[in-house]
């Protein structure tokens, strides 16, 4: 077992019994504290070396940690810089979250409290080119290192093609973006650009990904560019590739082969120098067996395959998920951070999220804006406990079905072909294309009365 790695920490408290209590936490964690009781002091510190981590009280006997902090970002610009206040202002925890703040903690602050915040601290610290984005790929276990580590190796090999693979809301697209970062950087000129395979009618397919001429086709009344030009020197996502039309798979197929394409129209062949990466909820052996995927294709796209766990097989992250999932959404909202009751913690623990991660960020950011900006605890809606309750003995939760469209009441046919394209979604797992086959209408069909009942994308958008 490998020793945590050390860091460095200023505490700048005047409470010297909180200092102390601060700086055993962070020393049991490899923290190598140094405390100082004012700003002087502190300042006087952080000229002589630079710090990790700082912990700095908003109320000092020569100043306000509000008016230090703009010093601190130019004193110590890589530090992660807390601050804790015993007279909390929204507004100044706003302002110092958008100047860099990583957290505001509130007195009276707990050892619990001060661990939870330094595991994001350390992950931070273990993790400086994690940003944001990648906010749900959050976590310390062991099998979401291990689906960061493949990302991290395949970030070598621009021109390798990744598959990423996992249920529904376990972060693909979050992991395509990572990845994509990882390869390319900040290269302004290397885009990301996603596709979603199911919302692509076949006959626009080829059309959508490879561009056309002017005069390709009737309507064609100028160049068109296509995806993947568009995509030449970053990353194509292809989204939900079981869902590629049957017809359009062996023209897929050759590019991801040769890496080269002819827009419509066009006799020029043309070279893609970028990323592909494509991903699937479903197992491509199966949709193989059934008909539905070519086998070479299948092939060719698990070159370098990454599978992505689900929320139930990294539990032990899911702390360090839920603050910094909080901390996304308060600043999305500009609310102070809720702390969570042990009861709610209990209760999050023993669902099985059927719908990963997506359905926790879901869950919290409801729970956000049902919580009074004067209450410190979370408020979760009491009719998802107790269904949390009921769902939790289940080992498949079945997938609540979408409302009635608003508004308006169905008259008794369209109720009718409500309810079978409902299930039609629900017994394809969401596959549009597929439903379309099922119920016998075209793809496009189907699309229109998604576009006009949208309630009805809730099935299908979670096979994204």
């Amino acid at each position: 077992m490998t020793s945590p790695e050390p860091f460095s920490c200023l505490i700048v408290d005047d409470d010297a019994d909180f200092a102390s209590m601060l700086a055993k936490v962070a020393s049991s964690e490899s923290g190598q504290v140094t405390h100082c009781s004012d700003l002087s002091q502190a300042r006087a510190e952080i000229e002589r070396r630079s710090f990790d981590f700082i912990v700095l009280d908003d109320r000092l006997p020569d100043g306000t940690g509000f008016e230090f902090f703009p010093q601190l970002s130019r004193l110590c610009p890589t530090a992660v810089v807390v601050m804790i206040t015993g007279v909390p202002e929204l507004s100044k925890a706003v302002e110092l979250t958008r100047n860099g703040l990583f957290d505001y903690l509130t007195k009276p602050l707990n050892v619990d409290d001060f661990t939870a915040c330094l595991k994001r601290v350390k992950l931070r610290l273990n993790h400086p080119d994690r940003t944001d984005d990648a906010g749900e790929l959050v976590g310390d276990s062991q099998v979401l290192r291990e689906a960061l580590n493949a990302l991290r190796q395949a970030s070598r090999h621009p021109g390798t093609t990744v598959l990423l693979t996992g249920e529904t809301g376990t972060g693909k697209d979050l992991a395509a973006r990572l990845l994509h970062r990882w390869t390319f950087g900040e290269k302004p000129t290397a885009a990301y650009v996603p596709l979603n395979c199911s919302a692509v009618p076949a006959e626009m397919f080829e059309s959508e990904l490879f561009g056309s001429e002017k005069g390709a086709f009737t309507g064609a009344d100028k160049r068109r560019e296509g995806l993947i030009e568009t995509a030449a020197n970053g990353t194509l996502f292809l989204d939900e590739i079981t869902e590629t039309p049957i017809s359009q798979q062996a023209k897929l197929l050759r590019f991801l082969e040769s890496r080269e394409y002819r827009p419509l129209g066009s006799t020029q062949l043309r070279q893609f120098n970028g990323r592909i990466v494509a991903a699937t909820n479903r197992s491509l052996g199966d949709e193989v067996k059934r008909g539905r995927f070519r086998e070479d294709l299948m092939f060719r796209l698990a070159v370098a395959t990454v599978r992505m766990p689900a929320l139930r097989e990294h539990m032990s992250d899911l702390e360090l998920l839920v603050q910094n999932l909080l901390s996304q959404l308060v600043g999305k909202y500009q609310r102070k951070m809720p702390y969570l009751k042990p009861d709610d913690v209990q209760r999050l623990r023993s669902y099985p999220f059927p719908g990963n991660v997506r359905e926790l960020r879901n869950l919290l950011e409801r729970a956000l804006l049902r919580t009074p900006e004067d209450v410190a605890w979370l408020v979760f809606d009491p009719a998802w406990i107790n269904s949390s309750q009921e769902i939790a003995v289940r080992t498949e939760p079945a997938a609540a079905p979408p409302p009635l469209p608003s508004g308006r009441e169905l008259n008794p046919i369209e109720l009718q072909e409500y309810r079978l394209i409902q299930q039609a979604l629900q017994n394809e797992g969401g596959g549009i294309r597929r439903a379309a086959g099922r119920l016998g209408i075209t793809h496009q069909a189907l699309l229109r009365r998604l576009e006009k009942w949208p309630e009805l994308r809730q099935v299908s958008s979670h096979a994204a």
